[in-house]
């Protein structure tokens, strides 16, 4: 029997709510942040909506001692907002940006101004090596008519790929991150199901925070309850997921949230609730033993395909919705173009004709000018910008179809073919069958 051996690990992840100007009460909810950060010491802090780097420089200045290693993710206008602190030695760090992620002129959501992406730590932890991802998704603003929903499986799905090609060598992989869907939703079945990352609040028996683990709530008082739709009590939207590998099993001891404003202080450390996890690892010294967490994802092969099938069919919809768009753009933009002609033409009038006169006011010219000139460029920036939206959505369907053929290879050859059992060869005399494995 291979001898063992334990460790555990402390998660810390938290969307900050860090947009300066316009969240309240921000830099005393960062001194109560770095409060709680200096005092509980956690392994891992996983931070999103870090917006300003101020903000971000401000917290390493201050967690220097509990936390000397930090990585801050760069992207899109004003950053992902993304943030990593540890304990332990970063050894590498990278950023995935989302192909899609909400639209530039909707300006009141902000999103597409984000650069939504997930950020890679591989990190030192002791003779282990831990890969430790923080992600952000697009929001859902309207649950009846979510016309973000395509984005967002599309972004599940890119987010399952950068886990599964990156943590190949990783003896433990760590997700948190405000993932802006319910349990159930699609994306969050297509992440779990495809990368075998389980939740800590559903495997752990010991668990202190807010009912049914929701992680916005209803009595925060930076949340409009209204927002909340027909969930009165709230929501739970923000995860802490985490995956083992064949050198090391882990478990989820215990898992914690915030239950809204902070004992001591007025209001809370944001219009999210923090969630803290704390994760056994049992190492296996002989690391051939099987993980009960590797390749839990081909464990039900059958569901991976319902749920890629589903998948596919929401992003068909956002394609339609997408070329539709960008008939529009480009039928106002021909109509822009005609007028732009007109114009011209009726401005050729007095070199045409001698001594005819301008038909038009030169004020009004101008301006019907600059109006015809404005929609012209803009139809062409939204032609461009939905063209590039049916690129990254056909990307996407295609290759989930690609991953359902092959699902598909793999659900019909289960009965003649188990997944690790080793190949047999044929008796002396007879002929391989046309089903046996290739040799």
């Amino acid at each position: 029997m291979a001898s063992t051996d334990s460790i555990s690990v402390r998660v810390f992840s938290l969307n900050c709510w860090g947009i300066r100007y316009l969240s309240k009460h921000l830099s005393e909810r960062y001194a109560m942040i770095r409060e709680v950060l200096c005092k509980e010491e956690h392994d891992f802090v996983l931070l999103q909506e870090i917006w300003s780097e101020k903000d971000f420089l401000s917290l390493k200045k201050k967690l220097a001692f509990s936390h000397p290693h930090s990585h801050y993710f760069k992207s899109g206008v004003i950053g992902s907002g993304l943030a990593i602190f540890s304990k332990h030695r970063i050894q590498d760090a990278f950023l995935y940006r989302y192909s899609l992620n909400g639209y530039p002129y909707k300006v009141n959501h902000g999103d597409w101004f984000g650069g939504k992406a997930v950020g890679l730590a591989v990190i030192s932890f002791g003779k282990l090596t831990a890969n430790v991802y923080v992600t952000h998704l697009h929001a859902e603003y309207c649950r009846e008519r979510d016309s973000y929903l395509p984005h967002r499986v599309v972004q599940s799905w890119e987010l399952q790929q950068f886990i599964r090609h990156t943590s190949v060598g990783a003896d433990m992989v760590i997700l948190g991150g405000d993932l802006n869907m319910h349990p159930q939703d699609l994306g969050n079945r297509l992440l779990r199901a495809y990368t075998g990352l389980r939740d800590s609040y559903l495997e752990t028996t010991k668990f202190d925070g807010c009912e049914d683990g929701i992680t916005l709530i209803a009595d925060n008082p930076f949340i409009n309850k209204k927002e909340l739709g027909p969930f009165e009590k709230g929501i739970r939207i923000d995860y802490i997921l985490f995956k083992g590998s064949s050198k090391a099993d882990i478990d989820c001891d215990s898992m914690s949230t915030t239950k809204g404003s902070v004992p001591g202080h007025p209001f809370p450390y944001s219009d999210h609730e923090a969630l803290t996890a704390e994760l056994k690892i049992v190492l296996h010294r002989e690391s051939k033993r099987q993980s009960k967490d590797q390749d839990c994802a081909g464990g039900n092969v059958a569901e991976l395909v319902d749920i890629l099938t589903e998948a596919r069919t929401e992003v068909k919809v956002g394609l339609h919705c997408a070329e539709r768009m960008r008939y529009t753009a480009a039928r106002t933009g021909v109509m822009g173009m005609a007028l732009l002609i007109l114009e011209l033409a009726i401005a050729a009038v007095p070199w045409l004709a001698l001594g005819a006169e301008q038909p038009f006011p030169r004020t009004s010219f101008y301006l019907l000018a600059g109006l015809c000139f404005t929609i012209l460029l803009t139809t062409s920036l939204l032609y461009i910008f939905y063209t590039m939206e049916l690129k990254s959505l056909q990307g996407a369907e295609d290759q989930m179809r690609l991953a359902v053929g092959s699902l598909q290879e793999k659900l019909r050859g289960f009965p003649l073919a188990p997944l690790h059992n080793p190949q047999r060869k044929a008796p002396e005399g007879e002929e391989p069958g046309a089903f046996d494995p290739e040799e």
